[in-house]
């Protein structure tokens, strides 16, 4: 049984900064490329950060130069550092790993306050 389980979210006042991690398990997580999207109330699911299997990154404009996507294939694991955190980035942040077939977590909530 394939699982992505995301943690970190919460609440932060802007300025600030959370780590999110998503930890895979029935998987071979280091053929997959995996990446977060983020979702907020009325809008879509959007792509904030993704990387692939050979580590090449890239990132929704409105997040370059404060996420930082990063993976530890030894642990299963694909994190998100957001640093300098708006009220624009408040949404449910969901994991996904992609290969042959496509999983998702069940998403974290962060929230910054303004």
């Amino acid at each position: 049984q394939v699982q992505l389980v995301e943690s970190g979210g919460g609440l932060v006042q802007a300025g600030g900064s959370l780590k999110l991690s998503c930890v895979a398990s029935g998987i071979l997580f280091n053929i997959y490329s995996v990446g977060w999207y983020r979702q907020s109330p009325g809008k879509g699911r959007e792509l904030v950060a993704r990387m692939s299997r050979i580590g090449s990154t890239n990132y929704a404009d409105s997040v370059k130069g404060r996420f930082t996507i990063s993976r530890d294939n030894a642990k299963n694991t694909v994190y998100l550092q957001m640093n300098s955190l708006t009220f624009e980035d408040t949404a449910v942040y969901y994991c996904n790993a992609f290969s042959t077939y496509e999983y998702w977590g069940q998403g974290t909530q962060v929230t910054v306050s303004s």
